[in-house]
């Protein structure tokens, strides 16, 4: 009893610290919305945004891996470096314009296309199975469907304005610059926000094979923290040429790099990966659709962002098809230990012998 109930109380505190994550890159989301309406480019608040999760993750390593045998061979520097392109240059650049044409909530819920991308480079990579005859591959292939259906929905269908609650409060005045904002923009912005997941779905590939050959977690993280930070102020040097833009005072701006960078990815790789050794990679990618959540409360509760039945329909069959997949690949690492458990045992008679006796006596018995 005593037993269960620990494991009851470790399951609990699991539960409780994704949700808290979740919050805390919703939180992401909103200070990048803040940061637009501050006139902070986004291209320095991406670049910050690495260079303080550096200075977050880097003495993390040295603390709890400083005893490792972690070595950077030419293989790990190479994927570092693409581990920084297509996660910290790359994909999160796309999602920040992306973001600016859109809204926050739209934004978000595209992001969840991310595990589909994953899913279909690994079946093209050979990384993934999709097992067509097992139930849980026809989960995943139906879930990948949804997904990229809920996605088209949201993408190309509104429909009609849905007002849950009215607080009244537009901090940015939101709804006054998308009201005249072209209908390009936002096809534009939905592409774009494509493009984002597709680097991401790249950048957990490449985390895969880096992992393979690589396995220090805070040292790997901080690695792609470092080239990403490194990848993302060349580019946004080259194509900044406001040198004030980099300027950071006491305001908005410091906040949002501060939060963005320390909380919103440095602590929070390190909070997931505890996560991830005591519940493993499918139970903490469950909680992902529950930053859409966060981020359509926020929007509405600050930025007065309008839900309408396209976006909500959308979004349910997106979060639907992800749950599907997961569902799929919990059937398919199910299997194997179903295969491999024991069957019960025949029950035999065995027979012990005394070895003095008479094979005659033996034969009469049998």
């Amino acid at each position: 009893m005593g037993n269960k109930l620990w494991e009851m109380v470790e399951k609990g505190k699991v539960v409780t610290v994704l949700l808290v994550v979740q919050a805390a890159l919703a939180g992401v989301i909103v200070f990048y919305k803040l940061a637009v309406v501050e006139g902070m480019s986004m291209r320095v608040l991406i670049a910050y945004r690495f260079i303080f999760a550096t200075a977050c993750v880097t003495p993390l390593a040295f603390v709890f891996e400083r005893e490792s045998k972690a070595k950077l061979t030419r293989k790990v520097v190479f994927l570092g470096f693409l581990s920084g392109l297509f996660g910290g240059a790359l994909g999160p650049n796309l999602f920040i314009v992306s973001l600016s044409l859109t809204s926050s909530t739209y934004a978000t819920a595209m992001s969840n296309l991310v595990p589909i991308a994953t899913f279909i480079f690994a079946v093209i990579l050979r990384m993934e199975r999709l097992g067509m005859k097992t139930l849980g591959g026809q989960g995943k292939l139906v879930g990948t469907f949804l997904s990229i259906g809920g996605a088209m929905i949201l993408t190309f269908y509104k429909g009609k304005e849905i007002v849950v609650w009215s607080t009244n409060v537009d901090v940015i005045k939101h709804h006054s610059t998308t009201k005249h904002a072209a209908a390009g923009d936002h096809v534009l912005g939905s592409l774009l926000a494509l493009g984002s997941c597709l680097a991401f779905a790249i950048w957990y590939i490449i985390q895969v094979k880096m992992s393979e050959i690589y396995p220090f977690t805070y040292s790997a993280s901080a690695w792609f923290c470092i080239t990403a930070s490194f990848q993302a102020t060349v580019y946004t040097i080259i194509t900044e040429s406001n040198w004030s833009a980099w300027k950071l005072g006491w305001n908005l701006r410091l906040l949002s790099v501060v939060y963005t960078g320390g909380i919103g990815t440095g602590l929070t790789v390190v909070v997931m990966s505890w996560c991830l050794r005591l519940r493993g990679p499918l139970f903490v990618s469950i909680f992902n659709p529950l930053t859409l959540v966060y981020v359509a409360i926020v929007g509405s509760l600050i930025f007065n962002e309008k839900l309408s039945i396209g976006s909500i329909l959308g979004s349910v069959i997106m979060v639907i098809g992800v749950y599907i997949v997961v569902w799929g690949k919990a059937k398919e690492k199910k299997t194997p230990a179903q295969l491999a458990a024991p069957t019960e045992p025949e029950i035999l008679d065995v027979v012990i012998q005394d070895p003095d006796r008479d094979c005659d006596s033996i034969k009469d018995q049998c």
